[in-house]
């Protein structure tokens, strides 16, 4: 069963919430979080990208990077930016985008679920992205961008969620991209004891977004278990930071895929072999796809709609991987005719969030001077994901997308002080 225990949070003082909250690390690139910053001093940006402090020759991997990550986050805790709560306590977070909510548990997990699969994964991690956050967690001693978590959703935890919230709530803003956000701190005894006990019960957690950020977290724990070999196991080096959703709330978005040329094939050539493949249809006007098995794709400004042809959806429907619509796409297209291998290392494949809609699309092909081609997606279920960690078998890159994004800086979890 998952453990899943409250902490006492490091977290902004009321005041300064708004300001501090600020998007994952990995959403900008250095450029962009250096220009974000730059009038905005208390966004928790400046401790997750603290190269954005130094000069832009300035090696963004260096120890003096990191150490002033540590150095701004202690001096805006003497500061009174954040303030350290006295008691553990779960608390809860609410997201609010247009007329969807999804309200998460803030908490630890276990290291030891990671190690153990009751924390389960369904994507690959990258070294190179892993010895980042490791690197910052070790130097700042400190777990500062939580991992997103779901779980099957159970009604007894849904309960005392509802009964918490009928309270006022220690934060509520709503962020420059239209996002409300919503914090409460479960104080009473009676609810923290009851949620420890309902996430008992709970055979797994699974990790929806956040891979590396959980990778990284286990491997300090490691760390700091070797150099305390007389560790008892409670100590917090041995608990992530974690905000966990029910399945039933969570947002799935399309994640689509713009490919910069056709490998060398004329337009009429590469019709012809996705047509063996694929049903192909002609469209009026640009559309998204609205089932499962379809997929809409856009090249040399017309619109088509491809859908998978039944046999190659009957062979592959007993895989929980091969049957999703992105990996049937990536097999039976990418690959063998646009000779896309290696997805996650290929430079002529791009990945566009559907956050950014399929005009985004148009726009990238636009780039490439119509000799490229994209594919607009549907979003993969939270069904499909759960299926595929189940399994304990891994999905191909960019599978989902999750929306509304997690906020960074409202909850640090200090692993050792």
């Amino acid at each position: 069963m998952a453990i899943v225990k409250p902490f006492k949070a490091l977290r902004p003082a009321v005041q300064y919430a708004k300001d501090v909250a600020a998007l994952p690390y990995d959403v900008y690139d250095r450029e962009e979080a250096k220009a974000y910053v730059k009038d905005k001093p208390l966004s928790f940006l400046n401790i997750d990208r603290p190269e954005t402090q130094f000069d832009d020759n300035h090696d963004m991997y260096g120890d003096d990077v990191y150490d002033k990550a540590n150095e701004i986050l202690i001096e805006e805790e003497e500061r009174g930016i954040f303030v350290q709560d006295e008691k553990p306590y779960y608390y809860l977070y609410e997201l609010t985008m247009g007329d969807h909510t999804q309200t998460g548990i803030v908490a630890l997990s276990a290291v030891d679920d990671y190690l153990n699969d009751v924390c389960k994964k369904h994507e690959l991690t990258v070294a190179k992205k892993e010895a980042d956050r490791i690197h910052h967690v070790d130097t700042t001693s400190a777990q500062t961008g939580p991992i997103f978590l779901t779980y099957r959703s159970q009604k007894s935890i849904k309960e005392v969620v509802k009964k918490v919230k009928t309270d006022t709530p220690l934060y509520d803003f709503i962020s420059d991209d239209g996002i409300h956000h919503r914090v409460w701190i479960v104080s009473d005894e009676q609810d923290i004891s009851m949620l420890e006990e309902d996430f008992n019960q709970v055979p797994c957690t699974y990790i929806a977004d956040g891979h590396h950020r959980a990778a990284s977290a286990v491997k300090v724990a490691l760390k700091r278990r070797e150099e305390h070999p007389d560790y008892q196991g409670n100590e917090e080096f041995n608990y992530f930071l974690s905000v966990l959703f029910p399945d039933d709330e969570l947002a799935i978005l399309d994640y689509n895929r713009v490919v910069k040329d056709l490998n060398g094939l004329t337009d009429e050539a590469f019709l012809r072999k996705v047509g063996e493949k694929f049903e192909i249809k002609s469209l009026p006007a640009k559309a998204k796809p609205k089932k499962k098995g379809e997929i809409t794709m856009y090249l040399d400004e017309v619109w088509y709609k491809l859908k998978v042809k039944k046999d190659i959806l009957k062979a592959k429907a007993a895989s929980p991987v091969d049957s999703l619509d992105v990996a049937i796409l990536q097999d039976e297209l990418l690959a063998p005719i646009l000779g896309i291998g290696d997805p996650r290392t290929d430079q002529r494949i791009k990945f566009v969030g559907g956050i950014r809609g399929i005009d985004e699309l148009v726009k990238d092909v636009e780039k490439t001077n119509n000799a490229g081609v994209a594919f607009a997606m549907y979003p993969t279920s939270i069904t499909e994901l759960l299926n595929v960690a189940d399994a304990h078998l891994l999905m191909p890159p960019k599978s989902t997308w999750f929306e509304p994004k997690l906020r960074s800086g409202l909850f640090i979890h200090k692993i050792e002080r």
